[in-house]
Formats: structure tokens, C-alpha cells, sequence
């Protein structure tokens, strides 16, 4: 799972941001390393440098898993720290219920037909 990550100029994306988003990445999401090919995260800070309160930071994570539409969710946070961890357990909720669905739709299109065939030959008892 390949991880992508993007910031803008309010967000100084050094190595130690890098790290921390991958590890939590990687904690919250790595059962689904056989579905998901990459995730992009887009890091921001929504009123920029002039304020300094509020949830104005946002994680914006978006997977691609195989063989669906991509997935996408935002978080918002007093932190950046806490928008990352927060957008990974959205993620994390979103791809489970996403990767279910799948399993049960192609358990259900390998499954026989349980119904009764017809029994068109067989000649009624009639009863007198």
C-alpha cells in the first residue's frame, strides 16, 4: 500500500510529519493492504497562519481500492496530529464496511440457487 502524502504552505510536511502519518496509516489500516493500492493524504490548515484556534485543520485521506471507486473522507482537528488520526479510524470504518459489501456480493454471485426446481414431468397424485 502505497502512501502519497501532499500539504499546503500553512503545513511544514517534514520527515517526522511523514512518519507519523505513515505509521498511522499503516496501524489503523493494514488489514486492508491487499485491497487498497494507495492512499493520498492531503494535509491543510483552513485559516492558514492569521488564526491559531479552532478545528482548522484537515485531513482529507483518499484509498483506492482495487476493483472500486475510490474512497474518500475528511476530518477536521485542533491538529494536525489529531486530523490524521481521526481521518484514519473514518477510514478505517469506511473501507471495513466497503470491503464487506464486496466480500458479500461476490459470496452471493458464487453461491447455488437454493430455490425449488420445477417439477414439470412428474405426474400429479390426484386425490378423490
Amino acid at each position: 500500500m502505497q502512501v502519497q502524502i501532499n500539504s499546503d504552505r500553512n503545513i511544514q510536511a517534514d520527515e517526522r510529519l511523514a512518519e507519523f502519518v505513515r505509521e498511522t496509516l499503516h496501524t489503523k489500516l493494514s488489514r486492508f493492504a491487499d485491497h487498497v493500492t494507495r492512499i493520498e493524504v492531503h494535509l491543510s490548515d483552513e485559516n492558514g497562519s492569521t488564526k491559531h484556534e479552532g478545528n482548522d485543520k484537515r485531513c482529507l485521506l483518499e484509498a483506492r481500492p482495487e476493483g472500486m471507486e475510490p474512497i474518500a473522507i475528511t476530518e477536521h482537528a485542533a491538529t494536525v496530529g489529531q486530523a490524521v488520526t481521526g481521518a484514519a479510524d473514518k477510514l478505517q470504518r469506511k473501507l471495513s464496511s466497503a470491503v464487506g459489501k464486496l466480500r458479500d456480493k461476490q459470496t452471493r454471485a458464487g453461491s447455488p440457487d437454493f430455490s425449488e426446481p420445477a417439477l414439470a414431468d412428474e405426474p400429479l397424485d390426484e386425490v378423490s
